[in-house]
């Protein structure tokens, strides 16, 4: 495949940053992925503490992630890996003629994650006590692959995923595309990423796409073994609380919260009850 470049080494939005080199996988060309450690005290091959990897929303990169993964991780006494999905903040752009795939969260499950991970020496031990914290379609991508390696984690926890398309997401997408057009959203987005449009259009595109319509990872969640906590805000206006009661349907196990006065970023709209559910799950796990 060929290779689309790489992103500007400097930015003021990578402060901190560093890049990792992935090779050719099955389903993109050689990739540069800009990623941060959080509370990262030593090197990456000890086992204390577990290490929780942030999946970040359609828009998202690591600078739009802003603290939280900072607090989250001195709550839950974790190492914080965070880092921004092809296409996004520093990370290789995506080429202006390239449209994602209907299955781009698959694919960024089941190959670019685990190959980050190769890249950074997390081994098999690590991962089996590595949880994995997704937001919007990085929790997509998180419920694909706690399915996908259900002994590659020690548990998940979805914020806001989307596990089929709704037609509230399909609308709000289209405004925030009128809005992106048409005021300064897109500023104001350029200073989380290299290549605004790049972001902005690779996710919009295929959202907005009919063939992405009849999209869906339900029965995909099944092999879902690990404890696996999702979380929607009553206020959401990209999905319904029929995402997560879906979730539960097709995985028994699965905890669900349910967040009053909280909209898609409950991680922006409700910080203090989201850190509160995610800390007592996690505890219970241990």
């Amino acid at each position: 495949m060929q290779n689309r470049g790489t992103a500007p080494a400097t930015s003021a939005a990578s402060a901190g940053s560093s890049f990792a080199e992935l090779p050719e996988t099955a389903s993109q060309g050689p990739l540069r992925i800009e990623y941060r450690w959080v509370n990262q005290q030593s090197d990456a091959q000890t086992d204390d503490p577990p290490i929780a990897v942030f999946l970040h929303e359609g828009l998202g990169s690591i600078a739009m992630w802003r603290d939280w993964p900072q607090t989250l991780c001195e709550r839950l006494g974790m190492r914080g890996l965070v880092y921004s999905r092809p296409g996004y903040g520093l990370s290789t752009p995506r080429a202006p003629d390239e449209k994602w795939p209907v299955d781009f969260m698959t694919a960024q499950a089941r190959d670019i994650l685990p190959a980050l991970l190769d890249a950074l020496g997390i081994d098999q031990r690590q991962r089996r006590r590595m949880w994995v914290i997704g937001h919007s379609d990085g929790g997509s991508i998180a419920l694909l692959y706690a399915a996908l390696y259900p002994d590659a984690l020690a548990g998940a926890v979805v914020i806001a995923p989307h596990v089929f398309v709704e037609d509230i997401s399909v609308q709000s997408i289209a405004q925030t595309k009128q809005l992106y057009e048409t005021t300064d959203l897109r500023a104001k987005l350029a200073r989380y990423h290299a290549d605004v449009d790049s972001a902005f259009y690779g996710w919009n595109d295929i959202w907005l796409d009919p063939a992405f319509r009849p999209w869906s990872i339900v029965d995909a969640l099944v092999p879902i073994r690990r404890p696996l906590l999702a979380i929607q805000g009553h206020d959401d206006n990209y999905g319904t609380m029929a995402q997560i009661d879906t979730i539960a349907a097709r995985v028994a196990h699965a905890r669900l919260v349910k967040l009053d006065a909280c909209g898609h970023s409950p991680h922006r709209d409700a910080p203090a009850a989201l850190n509160d559910a995610i800390a007592a799950f996690v505890s219970a796990q241990r």
